[in-house]
C-alpha cells in the first residue's frame, strides 16, 4: 500500500502572545492600503500578513535544500521550489483577510542539479497545489490561518487550534510554527509527520534578504523513492519579481509549471479550481 507524500506548508499559523508596538518593521507598511479592515487590523496583524503575502501585488518565496536518508543523514535529493502569494484585504473592518497562493517543489539529481523525473524505473513528479487559501483572523491577541485546499470531495478545512509563538531578536522577529501530522488518508493508510517552520522577518534595508524561512520535515519517503524515513530541509526567502529566481528554477517553472508563477487572482479562481483534479502532494 502506498503513501501519498504530502506537505502542508501552511505558512500561516502565527499566535502573538503580546501586543507589537511600532517599530522599523512596521514602518514598512504600504501606507495606501485604506481599505476598513487593514486600517482596524492591529500592528501584528499587518506585519506578518504584509511579510507573507505582500501588500496586493504579487510575492514569490524561493526554496531549495535536501531531502536525507533517516537515521543516516545520506543525503539522497536536491530541492527546489516556490511559491507565488497575494492578499485581499476586505473593505469591512471585520471582514475576513484572505491569503491566496500556489506552490510547486521539485526533487533535483545530487551531481547536476536537474530536475528529476525518473528515479529506478518510477515516475517522478513535482509536488503541485493549484492553490492554497488561508484565512486569517485575530483572536486574545493570537494570529490563526486557517488553510483551505483540495479539490473534489477532498476539499479540506483545516482550523488552526493553537496560538504560535514568536520572539523578538534585536530587530528581527522570528515566528515559529510546528505542525504534527497525524490523519488518515483514501487508501486506509495513516498519514503522519512532523513539520517545522521558522519565520525570519528583518527589518527593510538592514540585510539583503529581509524576509527569510527555514523548514524541517520528518516523515516517509515518497512511494517511488523507496520505504524509510527522511528528513527534508529547505531555506526560503522572499523575491518581488520573477527576474530574482534562480536561473534553473525560473525556467524549469516556465517551462512546466507557467501557472505557479503567479497566485490565484481571487476567490472565484478557487472555487473553479476545487472542481478540478488532485495534484500530486494531495490525496486524490
Amino acid at each position: 500500500m502506498k503513501l501519498k507524500f504530502y506537505f502542508l506548508i501552511p505558512f500561516a499559523l502565527i499566535a502573538c502572545k503580546k501586543e507589537v508596538s511600532t517599530t522599523v518593521i512596521a514602518e514598512k507598511i504600504t501606507e495606501t492600503n485604506t481599505t476598513a479592515s487593514y486600517e482596524a487590523a492591529p500592528e501584528a496583524l499587518k506585519i506578518w500578513v504584509n511579510s507573507r503575502a505582500g501588500t496586493g501585488e504579487a510575492v514569490h518565496w524561493i526554496a531549495d535544500g535536501y531531502v536525507h536518508e533517516y537515521p543516516s543523514g545520506k543525503k539522497l535529493f536536491g530541492m527546489i521550489g516556490f511559491d507565488s502569494s497575494t492578499v485581499i484585504w476586505p473593505e469591512e473592518a471585520d471582514g475576513k483577510i484572505i491569503h491566496l497562493t500556489r506552490k510547486t517543489f521539485a526533487y533535483t539529481d545530487l551531481e547536476t542539479g536537474e530536475v528529476l523525473t525518473a528515479y529506478n524505473g518510477n515516475e517522478v513528479k513535482a509536488i503541485a497545489y493549484p492553490y492554497q487559501m488561508i484565512t486569517y483572523r485575530l483572536e486574545d491577541n493570537k494570529i490563526y490561518g486557517d488553510v483551505e485546499q483540495g479539490v473534489g470531495d477532498r476539499v479540506q478545512q483545516i482550523k488552526a487550534k493553537d496560538g504560535i509563538p514568536f520572539r523578538k531578536l534585536g530587530d528581527t522577529y522570528v515566528y515559529n510554527a510546528q505542525v504534527f501530522l497525524d490523519f488518515p488518508l483514501p487508501s486506509g493508510a495513516q498519514y503522519q509527520a512532523w513539520e517545522n517552520y521558522d519565520f525570519f522577518m528583518h527589518p527593510e534595508g538592514t540585510v539583503e534578504e529581509p524576509y527569510q524561512m527555514t523548514w524541517q520535515r520528518y516523515g516517509k519517503l515518497p512511494s517511488w523513492a523507496g520505504e524509510g524515513q527522511a528528513i527534508i530541509r529547505l531555506h526560503s526567502w522572499r523575491v518581488e519579481s520573477h527576474d530574482e529566481f534562480p536561473e534553473k528554477l525560473l525556467a524549469w517553472a516556465k517551462k512546466d509549471k507557467p501557472k505557479w508563477l503567479n497566485p490565484p487572482k481571487d476567490v472565484a479562481e478557487v472555487r473553479a479550481l476545487q472542481k478540478g483534479e488532485a495534484g500530486a502532494g494531495w490525496g486524490r
